[in-house]
């Protein structure tokens, strides 16, 4: 029903900054916020970012405030999550994610993920 596509991951060193981007597609409609996962090495998803479909609301994990940003394109129906001040601990995976209206804190869909890679 939701289509999630990320792109913008890649190399960069300590210090440095990536702006990741989701594009979503299909049932918009049923959006009700947008999220930011990633997965490191040996260890669990966590959740990294969100904000509403509406663009309002933005929230963070407290070890990424201050350094990254959510933010929507509502043109473009694009979420994007602009990473500053980079370090090697947030080397994952990452993943958009759809919370669809109705579903509570779940999200149903997702995208394939997009690497980023911190060097030291």
């Amino acid at each position: 029903q939701v289509q999630l596509v990320e792109s913008g991951g890649g190399l960069v060193q300590a210090g440095g900054s990536l702006r990741l981007a989701c594009t979503v597609s299909k049932r918009t409609e049923l959006v009700y916020r947008t999220g930011w996962f990633r997965r490191a090495p040996g260890k669990e998803r966590e959740f990294v970012a969100a904000i509403l479909w509406s663009g309002s609301s933005p929230d963070y994990v407290d070890s990424v405030k201050g350094r990254f940003t959510i933010s929507r394109d509502n043109a473009k129906n694009t979420v994007y999550l602009q990473m500053n001040s980079l370090r090697p601990e947030d080397t994952a995976v990452y993943y958009c994610a759809a919370n669809l209206i109705g579903r509570g804190s779940e999200y149903d869909y997702w995208g394939q993920g997009t690497q980023v890679t911190v060097s030291s």
